[in-house]
C-alpha cells in the first residue's frame, strides 16, 4: 500500500546477498523474454521446407511431399488449390451427351370406360376411343470411339423408337441401337458424325475405395451438371423388382434421374464406371457398372449385337467358417456349389454340390460373387480351369462353359436326394426345433417335391440354431454334416454326436442352399 505523500521515498536497507539475488533475476527475466520473442516470431514466419541434399548423407528428397507438377498436355489443376475439377470438366464434358428417346405407346381411356363391359358394348369401336401418343425419356452416354459408338444404359433406350442425341457444342443427331445387356444394364448406339471427342476408359480394378470421382450428366434436365465424390465401395449387389445385379462400383458423388448412362470419371480424367442406380430414400449412396466388364460388353454389342455370355450351370454361395469346419475344408475363403443343372458345363466337368471353388481361370475366389462375376465375364465357349476342395483334397476341372440358356435357366438341378421315407408321422426335437418325417400331408402343405427326401423343419424357437442358421419352416433338410438325413432316427444319431460345427443342405422351393451354424 503507497504511502499518502507520494513524493516520500522509502528506502530498504540492504540485506546480504540481496544485490545477487537481483542480478540473477534480472538475468532469468531477459532469458525469457528472449525466448518467448523467439517463439512468436517462429510461430508467425512462413513454413520453409529445405530439400535434402547429397551433402547431408542422402539423396535429394523434400522432407513434406509436395504435389506434383502436371506434366504438359495432362489436365489443368488450379494453382492455389490443387483443384483438377475444373480441368476434368473442361476436358471431358464435350465427351458427355444428352439422350432423348421416344416411344409411341396406346393411351387408354381411364376407368370405367376401359372396362370389358364397355368393351363388349361398343365392340371394334372401342379401340378407336384409345389413341397413340408419345412417351419421352431422357438419360447420359458417352462417346468411346471416333466412329461414334456411345455407351449407355440399358433402361435409358429400351423400348425407344427414336433416340436423339445431343453433344456439348449443340449438334443432334439421330442415334442407331447397336446392341443391349439388359444382364449388365448397358448398351450401345451410334450416331454419324465426324470430329467426334472421345472420353477413355480406365481401369476399374485398379480403382481403390476413397478415391476422388466425378460424375457428368444431365440429371432431371439439367445439362453438363458436374458432382464430385468418392468411391465408396466395390463389388455390391444391388437386387430390386427389375435390377439383380453383382459387382457394381458404390459412390456418393450426387447421381439423379437423368445421370444414368453417364460416366464416373477418375482424377487422369477416364471413365471407371457408368452410372446406372440409385437409392430414392437415401443420400449419396449412388451405383455405376465397372468399366472392365463394359468394355467386353461393348465389343460383343458391336461385333454380334448380343453378348454370348459363359454359363456355368450351378447355383452359388460363399463358404461360412462353420461349414468349412464341418466339411473338413482347409482353407477360409471360397465358394460353395449347392444345385448343379442336368446337362450343364459343371455337370459334365464332374462338379458336384457341396464342393469349395476356389480358383476359377488362376484368379482367387473368395466368395461366391467372385464365381459370379468371373464367369459372367468369360463367353460362351471359352475353356476355363477351375480348382476346387472336395472334403480335405484340392482338385482341378476344366469347364467349357456353355450359352445361357433361354428358358432362364430352368433345367432340373442334378439331386442327390434319395428314396423318400417310409416312416412317417414321427418327429423330434433337437436345437430348439420341431422336425418331422415328410408325410403326404407335409408334403401337400409345403409344396415338397415327391423326390426329395429328409426331415421337414415345423416349428423352432425365436432364438435357436436353427433360426440362427436362417432355417424357415417347411425347409427340409437333406444333409447334415455331409451324412443324408432321411427320417428322424437319421436326424438324431447326427446331431447326437453333439458336433461343434453344424452345416446343414437344405431344400427350399425347389431350390437346395446350404446353411451353418457354429458353437459360440
Amino acid at each position: 500500500m503507497f504511502p499518502e505523500n507520494a513524493n516520500h521515498t522509502q528506502h530498504t536497507p540492504d540485506v546480504p546477498g540481496t544485490k545477487k539475488l537481483k542480478k540473477k533475476l534480472w538475468a532469468l527475466a531477459i532469458m525469457c523474454g528472449v525466448f518467448l520473442a523467439l517463439t512468436l516470431v517462429y510461430l508467425e514466419a512462413p513454413l520453409v521446407v529445405k530439400p535434402m541434399s547429397a551433402q547431408d548423407g542422402g539423396q535429394a528428397a523434400p522432407l513434406v511431399a509436395v504435389a506434383p507438377v502436371a506434366p504438359a498436355g495432362s489436365l489443368a489443376v488450379d494453382p492455389y488449390t490443387n483443384n483438377p475439377i475444373a480441368g476434368i470438366a473442361e476436358r471431358c464434358s464435350p465427351a458427355v451427351v444428352n439422350i432423348d428417346t421416344e416411344a409411341m405407346v396406346k393411351q387408354q381411356l381411364p376407368f370405367p370406360f376401359n372396362d370389358p363391359t364397355f368393351r363388349e358394348f361398343f365392340g371394334k369401336e372401342f379401340d378407336q376411343f384409345n389413341r397413340t401418343v408419345p412417351m419421352r425419356g431422357k438419360g447420359s452416354g458417352f462417346i468411346v470411339s471416333p466412329e461414334g459408338y456411345i455407351l449407355t444404359n440399358h433402361h435409358v433406350v429400351a423400348g425407344a423408337d427414336k433416340i436423339t442425341v445431343t453433344l456439348l457444342d449443340g449438334r443432334h443427331f439421330p442415334a442407331t441401337l447397336i446392341g443391349k445387356d439388359p444382364t449388365f444394364d448397358l448398351a450401345v448406339i451410334q450416331i454419324k458424325a465426324k470430329d467426334l471427342p472421345v472420353l477413355p476408359m480406365g481401369d476399374s480394378d485398379a480403382t481403390r475405395v476413397g478415391e476422388w470421382v466425378v460424375a457428368i450428366g444431365n440429371p432431371l434436365g439439367f445439362e453438363n451438371t458436374v458432382t464430385v465424390g468418392v468411391v465408396s465401395g466395390k463389388n455390391r449387389t444391388l437386387q430390386a423388382a427389375d435390377v439383380n445385379f453383382q459387382g457394381f462400383m458404390q459412390t456418393d458423388a450426387a447421381i439423379n434421374p437423368g445421370n444414368s448412362g453417364g460416366p464416373l470419371i477418375n482424377l487422369n480424367g477416364e471413365a471407371i464406371a457408368i452410372n446406372t442406380a440409385i437409392v430414392p430414400y437415401a443420400q449419396g449412396i449412388g451405383f455405376a457398372v465397372p468399366v472392365n466388364m463394359a468394355k467386353q460388353i461393348m465389343n460383343d454389342l458391336i461385333k454380334h449385337g448380343e453378348v454370348k455370355r459363359g454359363w456355368l450351370g450351378v447355383s452359388i454361395q460363399t463358404m461360412t467358417p462353420a461349414f468349412a469346419e464341418a466339411y473338413k475344408i482347409p482353407v477360409k475363403e471360397g465358394a460353395v456349389v449347392g444345385d448343379v443343372m442336368r446337362t450343364s458345363p459343371a455337370e459334365k466337368a464332374g462338379l458336384a454340390r457341396g464342393d469349395v471353388i476356389v480358383s476359377i481361370a488362376g484368379k482367387p475366389v473368395k466368395s461366391g460373387q467372385d464365381v459370379v462375376l468371373q464367369i459372367r465375364n468369360a463367353l460362351a465357349g471359352e475353356k476355363v480351369e477351375i480348382e476346387f476342395y472336395r472334403g480335405a483334397e484340392k482338385q482341378k476341372t476344366t469347364v467349357q462353359l456353355d450359352n445361357i440358356p433361354s428358358d432362364g435357366m430352368t433345367q432340373t438341378p442334378k439331386g442327390s436326394s434319395q428314396k423318400p421315407s417310409t416312416t412317417e408321422g414321427v418327429s423330434s426335437k433337437q436345437l430348439g426345433a420341431a422336425v418331422a418325417n415328410i408325410t403326404p400331408q407335409l408334403r401337400n402343405r409345403y409344396r415338397i417335391a415327391e423326390d426329395v427326401a429328409g426331415v421337414v423343419l415345423i416349428d423352432a424357437e425365436a432364438n435357436s440354431p436353427l433360426r440362427q442358421m436362417g432355417l424357415q419352416q417347411g425347409d427340409v433338410i437333406m444333409e447334415v454334416n455331409r451324412r443324408k438325413v432321411t427320417n428322424i432316427g437319421e436326424w438324431d444319431a447326427v446331431l447326437g454326436a453333439k458336433p461343434k460345427a453344424i452345416a446343414m443342405l437344405v431344400w427350399r422351393q425347389g431350390q437346395t442352399l446350404f446353411l451353418s451354424w457354429e458353437k459360440p
